[in-house]
């Protein structure tokens, strides 16, 4: 089972991109996924989380996320808010940065930056980047295909915001599999 723990603030988009990660994974790539929130009273802006399980078994364990694979931090500022709690020594970390290097030498893991607030500004207006991040993820694991999540972005959104979104996880998906080069 690869677990996946997304940082975000309320009103980021944190569980909707670990929503649609987990669709793209369920209805396209034929592997069960389960996606849930996890936040009580916070106002927008508040920290919360998200989380997606990807197996290709059954997943019953309906429980947050504690030692996860993945974390995925959408916004530099969440650095400090339980970022680290129960990290693996193969956790990776990605990062919505364009320096991962202050990160990376705070903890062992491995930490990837995925600068997509710039992108995300550029083709969507909005310095939104929860979808972005799915790229990036998609450039490090292929457990979900990059076309698996357009997929699911076409399916998710109204037509113009994901012909948009879709532009965003292209461009960041190619930037971090130059990166890794």
């Amino acid at each position: 089972m690869i677990e996946i723990r997304w940082h975000g603030r309320g009103g980021q988009g944190s569980f909707t991109a670990s929503r649609i990660l987990g669709a793209a994974a369920s209805v396209y790539g034929g592997i069960n996924a389960m996606a849930f929130p996890s936040f009580g009273p916070e106002r927008r802006g508040a920290p919360v989380l998200g989380f997606t399980k990807l197996s290709e078994s059954k997943i019953t364990d309906r429980s947050e996320i504690l030692a996860p694979d993945y974390v995925i931090v959408l916004d530099e500022s969440l650095w400090h808010e339980g970022v680290k709690v129960g990290l693996k020594e193969d956790t990776v970390i990605i990062i919505n940065t364009g320096d991962p290097g202050p990160y990376q030498e705070e903890v062992s893991q491995r930490v990837v930056g995925a600068d997509v607030t710039p992108v995300a500004l550029e083709i969507i207006g909005l310095p939104i980047a929860n979808i972005g991040m799915m790229g990036a993820f998609a450039a490090l694991d292929e457990t979900v295909s990059l076309d698996h999540i357009k997929k699911a972005i076409e399916d998710g959104m109204k037509s113009g915001m994901a012909v948009k979104n879709i532009r965003v996880i292209e461009k960041v998906y190619a930037s971090v599999k130059e990166a890794l080069k």
